[in-house]
């Protein structure tokens, strides 16, 4: 998607200078110490900086160079702690390939928990992505962990925490004169509650989730009571909306609850401190503060080490911290197309991954059929994609003949978004060349694994489905002669659902309904088969479990398949039967003509130039400082 600054894989340090708090003063003495917190977030299996979609070596991504940075920060330090803060073991063909029934290593240990390990990891909490696989999988992939987990608001049926919902770890440090001190550390840790209806398949009757911040108040104070430092491993992003309860982003809301010394917060694949960021009420994106707590976000795939350096005194036998500085360290620069390495692999991490890469890069380049024409998602948020054309062509397929007899009467139409669409780097785009398709091409195509679903829509709900889709667009001013943004800044492309089978455009100089729905919304003309589409006509629309169970699950009756098949079997059976694929590439939608014309500016790679430049109205505009293709669209 469209960014207005650098995206979070190509960060350099950002760290503030210590901040010394009021009343604090600084003697070498046993009552002060400096301690050194290093978090990862986000790993999703990266284990080596490889790019498995693309099949090559990644300077940006990996957890073999965040364990070069990590030696690099110990040996800086008397004293460190080291934590991760979840969505381990799902994100890349690697993850997806030892979760495959008889291809689990042999030790017992997945591969990423294998090179942690020799880190020497303090302790960790769980992502929502590691109920991807199912909860048997997930405690056998972190069954070889040599650290310990725990999770406050991850439940039973009868409210209980599954895991330890806190930890209190004892460990002995340096102080500034010298002298061995011990201090308990607490540790609480928390997921989104969302994981309930993401996962419901795997969760449904096995587990119950709470809101964070409930869950702190309920077991930070019994925690506060034996700590000497607590640090709160959060995978939930920073909002700064009001609190409603049950958030998913709920960070800021957390840092008010009292007892907390540290966070480390995720989930949103973002960078904090730092401009990803705006400071505001409680927040701080400067030196790092929550509500004037420090926390940092080390962005995702292995690409930052976060670190929040704590000054720690004692007085009267209790010990605070009076000063802190928090930042990131990140393992490659960019400067426009190039990127530049600022670590190296870390040989013991090599060595102790190698067996699983080889299997891996094995597995991903078995092809399974052909395609006749390049498919990529260049233009995947200004009109028809060949990326989402096939995934919809193959998801209606494999629907079609396992509906219900009596609903395959209804119009069945089929829902995908672009996954791979720039919102993380230049890079991050389906960029398929004519010829073979392998299996590493299939996870290009659809990178999670959720399994086919399908569900019984109105037309009054598939038009405010698509409303949602379009709140992705800024809002347009038809007024304005002046090239303007066309796109969110940060809103994730898998939010934008292309729903194939009817016919619509989106009209952006109408404002967003998350902004004014007395507007009259911005989806119009919605067709099916020529005909408008009516509020009280029935359709059936394929889509994944996760648009399913967190849009659908409540409403009775919605959801009217649930298939054991992911997508990306769907996909590469809809391949393997086909051969030769040519993919049709129907019009879907459209941007509605505006008033009057304007133009809009979105960013793309440097060689989507060759594809999008042939559609009317598209130019390119020029290159920009982190490695993105500036592109205009005439409209009207």
């Amino acid at each position: 998607m469209m960014t207005l600054s650098a995206p979070t894989r190509r960060r350099l340090l950002q760290a503030a200078p210590l901040v010394a708090l009021p009343g604090a003063a600084r003697a070498g003495t046993a009552d002060m110490l400096t301690l050194r917190i290093l978090a990862t977030s986000d790993l999703h299996s990266f284990v080596e900086a490889y790019d498995y979609w693309r099949d090559q070596p990644d300077d940006t991504v990996g957890f073999t160079r965040i364990a070069s940075l990590i030696g690099a920060a110990r040996a800086e330090a008397a004293n460190c702690l080291l934590f991760d803060n979840g969505d381990l073991i799902q994100g890349n063909p690697l993850a997806d390939f030892v979760a495959q029934p008889g291809a689990f290593p042999a030790d017992g240990r997945h591969p990423l928990v294998r090179a942690m390990n020799l880190l020497g990891y303090d302790a960790a909490t769980l992502g929502n992505h590691e109920f991807n696989y199912g909860t048997d999988y997930m405690r056998r992939a972190l069954a070889g962990a040599n650290y310990p987990y725990c999770s406050a608001n991850y439940l039973d049926d009868a409210g209980e925490p599954i895991l330890p919902p806190t930890l209190l770890l004892t460990r002995a440090f340096t102080a500034d004169d010298g002298t061995k001190v011990a201090l308990k550390i607490g540790v609480i840790g928390f997921l989104p509650p969302q994981i309930v209806d993401w996962d419901r398949d795997h969760l449904s009757g096995r587990a119950r989730s709470a809101d964070i911040v409930e869950a702190a108040e309920r077991f930070l104070p019994a925690l506060r009571a034996e700590a000497d430092l607590v640090i709160a491993l959060s995978h939930s992003g920073i909002s700064t909306r009001p609190r409603q309860g049950g958030e998913e982003n709920a960070s800021l809301y957390l840092s008010a609850v009292p007892g907390i010394d540290a966070i480390i917060t995720g989930h949103s694949h973002r960078v904090f401190p730092g401009d990803d960021y705006e400071s505001g009420e409680g927040v701080d994106a400067v030196n790092g503060t929550l509500n004037g707590v420090p926390a940092v976000m080390p962005g995702f795939w292995g690409a930052e080490l976060g670190v929040i350096d704590l000054t720690l005194r004692r007085a009267a036998g209790k010990w605070a911290v009076t000063g802190f500085a928090c930042g990131t360290r990140a393992i490659a620069q960019r400067q426009g197309t190039d990127v530049t390495a600022l670590t190296t692999d870390d040989a013991a991490v090599d060595e102790a991954t190698k067996p699983d890469q080889i299997r891996v890069l094995s597995w991903i380049r078995e092809p399974i059929g052909t395609l006749s024409q390049p498919v990529n998602s260049y233009g995947a948020l200004i009109g028809t994609d060949p990326s989402l054309a096939l995934v919809n062509a193959a998801q209606s397929w494999y629907a079609a003949p396992l509906l219900p007899e009596a609903l395959r009467g209804l119009p069945l139409l089929s829902a995908a978004a672009p996954f791979r669409e720039g919102y993380q780097s230049p890079e991050n785009y389906v960029d398929l060349d004519a010829g073979t398709i392998a299996v590493k091409d299939v996870a290009d195509l659809y990178m999670y694994p959720n399994t086919v679903c399908a569900v019984r829509v109105t037309g009054a709900r598939l038009k405010a489905w698509l409303e949602a889709s379009a709140e992705i667009f800024n809002h347009i001013d038809a007024d304005n002669p002046a090239p303007q943004w066309l796109l969110r800044r940060r809103v994730p492309s898998y939010s934008f659902d292309v729903i194939s089978g009817v016919t619509y455009q989106i009209d952006i100089t109408r404002p967003a309904w998350r902004d004014d729905r007395m507007a009259g919304g911005r989806i119009v003309n919605l067709a099916w088969r020529g005909e408008a589409v009516t509020d009280g006509q029935e359709f059936i629309v394929v889509t994944n479990n996760y648009r399913a169970d967190s849009a659908f699950a409540r409403e009775p009756g919605a959801v009217v398949l649930r298939a054991p098949d992911q997508v990306r079997d769907v996909l590469t059976r809809y391949i393997l039967a086909h051969r030769s694929l040519r993919v049709a590439v129907p019009e879907v939608w459209s941007f509605a003509t505006p008033p009057a014309p304007v133009t809009v500016m979105f960013e793309s790679a440097p060689a989507a130039q060759a594809y999008l430049t042939r559609q009317a109205g598209v130019s390119a505009m020029g290159a920009t400082a982190d490695g993105y293709m500036l592109y205009a669209l005439a409209l009207g």
